[in-house]
C-alpha cells in the first residue's frame, strides 16, 4: 500500500479502524491493516473526514476587498453594484493570480471541490476564460465546477443570454442565473424556465441564486421546482440561497417544502452570507436570513451549506474554513441537538458532493482517497473546535499537514499544556 492510516474515527461513529490507499483509492476500512506501506499516518482516534466541499462560491470575486472601494452599507445591492465598478478594472492575470491564492488556502482547509459560479454579464467573458485557465492548473489538487452566473440578468442584462451560451460552448460546466434580480417577476420566471430548458437541451446540472431577498413574495423556487419535473431535471438542479423563506407564512411554505423534496431539487444555503446580507431593511424584529434548514432536512431535501464569498465586494470576512460555515449554521438555524450537529457537518462534506454531483467521493473501499485528518473525536467536536487538519490527502498524496492546536501554559498548579479536543465530557 503506499499509505495506511491507523487507528481512526469515522464521522458514523466507528472507531478504531485503518484505512488501507494505494494507487489513489481507498483499498481497505477494516481494523488491524498489516501491510508494506510507503508511509503510516496515527491517528490516535482523531476523527477522518471525506475532504470538504463548497457547494456555492464566487471565486471570480475572491481577494479582491477594497478594490476599487469598501461596501459601506453591507447590503446586497451594494455588493453587486461595487462588483459592477470593479469589473472594468478586472485582469485575466489578476483574476487567476488572487484565484490560485484562494485554492491554496482551500487545500490547507482540506476543502478539495468547490463550485464556483461566475459571471456572464461582461460579453469578453475575461472571468471565464481566467477561470478556465484556474480549473485546468488545480485539477490535480481541487475539483473545481464552473457555473455560466449572468449576475446582472439573463434578461436585464443586455447580450448576457449570448454570453451564458458562449461560456457553456467554452466548457464551463453549469448553467447558472438570478431570477429574482430581473426587472420583474415575469421575467424572473421566464428566465427560469429558459435556463433549464438550456440545462436540459445540453444535459447539464442547473444551479440558481434563487429569491436571495427578504421579500415574501419572492418565489422563484416554486417556479424551478416545476420546471425542475418538466424538464426532467430531479437530482440535477440546485436552489442556492433560498432566503426568501425565512420571510414566507407558514401555510405556503407547508406547500412548498414538499415540492422541492418532490422534485429532488438540492438546496444550498450560505449561513454566513446569508444572515449578513439578509434583513438589512428590518428594525426590530430583525430576521436571521437564512433559509429554513431544519424543515427542508426534516422533509427529505439535502440541503448543503456554502462559503459563498471571502473578502469580496460583499463579505470582508472569511477563511476559506467549511467548519466555520457549518459553526455558523448551527448557530442561526438554530440546530443543536446531536443529531443536527451532525447533519450540519454532513451539510459540508457528503450533502454538498450529493449537490454538485460529485463522483468517487467518500470513505468506502474503491473511492477516490482524499481524505482530511482532523484534530476531534467526532463531528460535533470538529464543529465546535473548527478542528486543526492535521493532513490533507488527495488521490492518496497528503498534499497539507499542520501542526495539532496545543498550547502551552505557564500557570503554578496547573498542567503545561492544553488540547481543546480533550475538554469535552465523554457521551453517549
Amino acid at each position: 500500500m503506499d499509505l495506511v492510516i491507523k487507528d481512526v474515527t469515522l464521522p458514523d461513529g466507528r472507531s478504531g479502524l485503518d484505512i488501507g490507499i494505494a494507487a489513489g483509492r481507498i483499498v481497505g476500512i477494516e481494523r488491524g491493516i498489516v501491510a508494506d506501506a510507503g508511509e503510516v499516518i496515527e491517528a490516535h482516534g482523531q476523527l477522518v473526514s471525506p475532504p470538504f466541499v463548497d457547494p456555492h462560491f464566487h471565486m471570480d470575486a475572491t481577494l479582491s476587498l477594497g478594490l476599487p472601494r469598501l461596501n459601506v452599507s453591507g447590503t446586497l445591492l451594494e455588493g453587486i453594484a461595487l462588483w459592477g465598478e470593479l469589473k472594468p478594472l478586472l485582469t485575466h492575470e489578476a483574476l487567476v493570480e488572487r484565484a490560485l491564492r484562494y485554492c491554496d488556502l482551500a487545500v490547507s482547509q482540506g476543502l478539495l471541490a468547490i463550485r464556483s459560479h461566475v459571471d456572464v454579464s461582461d460579453p469578453r467573458l475575461l472571468t471565464v476564460r481566467a477561470l478556465l485557465e484556474v480549473r485546468a492548473q488545480v485539477k490535480p489538487y481541487i475539483d473545481l465546477q464552473l457555473v455560466a452566473f449572468p449576475q446582472d440578468g439573463y434578461y436585464r442584462a443586455k447580450g448576457a443570454a449570448e454570453a451564458l451560451a458562449q461560456a457553456l460552448d467554452m466548457g464551463v460546466d453549469v448553467v447558472g442565473g438570478i431570477p429574482h434580480f430581473e426587472r420583474t417577476m415575469a421575467d424572473g420566471t421566464a428566465s427560469v424556465e429558459a435556463l433549464c430548458r438550456i440545462a436540459a437541451e445540453r444535459g447539464l446540472r442547473l444551479d440558481l441564486h434563487c429569491d436571495e431577498t427578504d421579500d415574501p413574495m419572492s418565489r422563484h423556487i416554486e417556479t424551478l421546482v416545476a420546471q425542475t419535473i418538466r424538464f426532467g431535471l430531479q437530482g440535477m438542479t440546485v436552489g442556492s440561497h433560498c432566503t426568501s423563506m425565512h420571510s414566507m407564512d407558514n401555510y405556503y411554505r407547508s406547500k412548498l417544502i414538499p415540492l422541492i423534496a418532490e422534485a429532488q431539487v438540492h438546496v444550498v444555503a450560505n449561513p454566513l452570507i446569508n444572515i449578513t446580507l439578509q434583513g438589512r431593511h428590518d428594525t426590530y424584529p430583525k430576521r436571521r436570513g437564512m433559509t429554513c434548514v431544519p424543515e427542508l432536512k426534516a422533509a427529505g431535501v439535502n440541503v448543503a451549506f456554502g462559503h459563498d464569498c471571502v473578502m469580496d465586494p460583499w463579505y470582508s470576512l472569511g477563511s476559506g474554513d467549511m467548519l466555520e460555515v457549518a459553526h455558523m449554521a448551527v448557530h442561526a438555524a438554530p440546530m443543536t441537538s446531536r443529531d443536527a450537529m451532525r447533519g450540519a457537518f454532513d451539510s459540508v462534506t457528503i450533502n454538498a458532493a450529493n449537490a454538485i454531483g460529485l463522483k468517487e467521493y467518500g470513505l468506502a473501499v474503491g473511492a477516490r482517497a482524499d481524505l482530511v485528518l482532523l484534530q476531534a473525536r467526532d463531528p460535533i467536536e470538529a464543529i465546535r473546535l473548527r478542528a486543526a487538519r492535521l493532513a490533507v490527502i488527495r488521490n492518496g498524496k497528503v498534499v497539507a499537514r499542520s501542526s495539532p492546536r496545543i498550547a502551552t501554559l505557564s500557570l503554578a498548579g496547573r498542567p503545561s499544556q492544553v488540547d481543546a479536543s480533550a475538554y469535552a465530557p465523554p457521551l453517549e
